[in-house]
């Protein structure tokens, strides 16, 4: 195939490691391809219906979403999307298994040459096989796990009914304890006022001066002093 026939072509590569990933960008410059390159299978399966890419190039082992059900979507997206997986020598059966699933149209095996390439290109451009896997794309999704219980679960004692999950509310008719009045904290007893207390005994002093109580007071036969201050106020 020559290059006048494959320019304005577009591969998406999807593998994870940058030498192999510079490897076919520069075999296909080499045909006048571009060339996009994914990290992870979940943006590959995006960017794939987004730029519908001629070929593409996919390893099994991805980060979110492995090749394998990512190579199957773009399938059930496009039935003409042209899948090749590139595989170690040690992971090829894998790959093979996934590329006969997928209908992909070939398997690339590192390291590669562009010869290698040269020698496959024919075939990737050729029929694409069907993908028996299609019918079961949904039951190689992972299964996601119930979510564990908040709490331990207790075992019911011998003898004793299980508990409700959820114990019932009270009614508006079930009466509840009256609440009890909290003994009241007693006043502070209030200040006496000296300035009072002062003003009285003046007015006591004054009218028992008046008397004859005054005259011994004077004469020293009676102490006023000690009088006033046995009178209570």
């Amino acid at each position: 195939m020559n290059m006048s026939a494959d320019e304005s072509k577009t591969a998406l590569i999807v593998i994870g490691n940058p030498i192999t990933e510079g490897q076919l960008q520069m075999a296909l410059r080499k045909r006048g391809w571009a060339a996009e390159i994914v990290k992870d299978g979940d943006k590959a399966v995006d960017e794939f219906v987004a730029l519908r890419p001629d070929l593409v190039f996919i390893a099994v082992d991805i980060p979110t979403l492995n090749g394998h059900v990512a190579a199957l979507e773009m399938r059930e997206s496009d039935p003409k999307a042209r899948v090749v997986f590139v595989s170690s020598r040690g992971r090829m059966d894998l790959a093979e298994d996934a590329a006969y699933s997928a209908g992909a149209v070939g398997v690339l095996m590192t390291p590669f040459t562009n010869s290698s390439v040269e020698e496959a290109w024919e075939q990737w451009m050729g029929i694409i096989p069907e993908a028996p896997g299609l019918t079961d794309l949904d039951a190689l999704y992972p299964t996601l796990e119930d979510p564990e219980p908040d709490g331990p679960t207790v075992p019911p004692q011998p003898g004793m009914p299980p508990l409700p999950e959820n114990p019932p509310l009270p009614s508006e008719d079930v009466e509840l304890p009256p609440v009890l009045p909290t003994n009241p904290v007693p006043p502070p007893p209030a200040k006496r006022d000296s300035k009072g207390r002062w003003i009285i005994r003046l007015i006591l002093l004054l009218i028992i001066a008046g008397g004859a109580v005054g005259g011994a007071h004077y004469a020293g036969l009676l102490d006023l002093n000690a009088l006033l201050d046995q009178i209570p106020i």
